[in-house]
C-alpha cells in the first residue's frame, strides 16, 4: 500500500468549493472507488494583517474574523507536494495555513 498523507487547510466559506475542486483535480480524496473525498468543519479564523501584507479579507492593522471551512483530504505521499502547490494556486489567501500529516499504516 502507498503511504498516505492527510492535508488540511482553512478557507473562507465562499471559496471552499473552488479549493475542494482544485484538490480533487490534483488527485486527492481517492478512497477505494471514490474520488474527491473530503471532510469539512466550519469555524472562525482570526488574524491581524501586519505592515506589508495584502489580505484577501480585511485591512492591515485591523484584527479580522472570517467564517472558514477546515478542509481535510488524503492523498498518496508521492503527489503531496504537487497537491499543495495546486491548492495554494486556488486559495484566496496570500499565505494559507496548511497542515500535512503522514497517515500510519496499521
Amino acid at each position: 500500500m502507498n503511504k498516505l498523507v492527510k492535508i488540511v487547510t482553512f478557507v473562507p466559506l465562499k471559496d471552499a468549493d473552488k479549493v475542494r475542486k482544485a484538490l480533487g483535480e490534483a488527485g486527492v480524496g481517492r478512497i477505494g472507488k471514490y474520488s474527491h473525498c473530503s471532510f469539512s468543519t466550519r469555524g472562525i479564523g482570526r488574524y491581524n494583517p501586519l505592515d506589508g501584507a495584502s489580505p484577501a479579507i480585511g485591512e492591515v492593522g485591523k484584527p479580522q474574523e472570517v467564517e472558514e471551512e477546515r478542509i481535510e483530504v488524503v492523498c498518496e505521499r508521492g503527489i503531496a507536494k504537487k497537491v499543495i502547490e495546486k491548492m495554494i494556486m486556488a486559495h484566496p489567501y496570500e499565505q494559507p495555513a496548511i497542515e500535512a500529516y503522514e497517515i500510519l499504516d496499521i
